[in-house]
Formats: C-alpha cells, sequence, structure tokens
C-alpha cells in the first residue's frame, strides 16, 4: 500500500502569549500555550492535540477489534499527565474504556473482550509512535448491559 500523506496547516502570532489557527481537512480550530502553563488558554492546545490523536486512534482500533465481537459502541476517557519543570515532558496517557456488553456474554467472550482493550493500545499506530518515550496505560470497564 503506497504512503498516505495528511497535511495541516498552521499560523502563529506572538510568542508564550501569542495564539494560533490550524487547518486539516475537516479540523480547524485555534490553539495556544494552555493557562495552566502561563498562557493565554485560547483554543486547543498541543496536549489536547497530542492526547486526542492517541485516544482517537486507540477507541478506533477497539472499536475495529470489538465488532468482531459484536460491541457495536463503546465510551472512552482519556487523559494526559505532563510535566512542566524542570523541563517539559509528557509522563503519560491513561485510557479508560468503557466497554457495554450484553447480558448473555460467556467469560470466554468477556476473557477475549477485555484483551482486546489492551491489544488495541499494542497495536494502534499512535501508541507505536508514542511508545519508548510515553507510558500508555488502558484501563478497561467492561458493564453488562441492563446492570
Amino acid at each position: 500500500m503506497p504512503e498516505q500523506v495528511f497535511e495541516l496547516k498552521a499560523t502563529w502570532t506572538g510568542g508564550l502569549h501569542g495564539t494560533g489557527q490550524l487547518q486539516a481537512d475537516d479540523l480547524q480550530t485555534s490553539f495556544s500555550v494552555p493557562s495552566e502553563f502561563d498562557g493565554p488558554g485560547v483554543g486547543t492546545n498541543p496536549e489536547e492535540m497530542l492526547l486526542g490523536a492517541a485516544a482517537t486512534c486507540y477507541i478506533i482500533t477497539l472499536g475495529t477489534l470489538l465488532a468482531r465481537e459484536g460491541i457495536q459502541s463503546l465510551e472512552l476517557s482519556s487523559h494526559i499527565y505532563v510535566q512542566n519543570r524542570p523541563t517539559m515532558k509528557v509522563n503519560a496517557i491513561v485510557h479508560r474504556p468503557l466497554i457495554t456488553v450484553p447480558p448473555h456474554m460467556t467469560e470466554a467472550q468477556l476473557d477475549k473482550i477485555s484483551k482486546a482493550a489492551f491489544r488495541a493500545e499494542q497495536t494502534c499506530m499512535i501508541s507505536k509512535a508514542l511508545r519508548g518515550n510515553v507510558h500508555i496505560n488502558v484501563e478497561p470497564e467492561i458493564r453488562i448491559s441492563g446492570e
């Protein structure tokens, strides 16, 4: 398969307290340094964008794996942990998928679903790109529908 190319264009005005605009096919937003790091906190920021890339890649991968088990929808809460002193560094990303399953699932099926939650992190291309630099943890919750 040939290499795919995705493009993003950005503009920036100002220093630490500046703001920028970015545009990619279906994404257009403002961005700046987050207020937590003494920036203006306008729009999104690199930390949220990195978390968004990691989370969307993970949930797409997990959704693909779970579709094979008849699971058609799921929820995800993800967090990114960033230190800014002595230097800025992303320490960890945590994905907490909530997988709701029908009540007739066997223990073997539930085990397969649980393993898929961890396998999705291992196979997601963004997780692979971050591996060795950022610790990524998965904390799945499997809920039986109607409970």
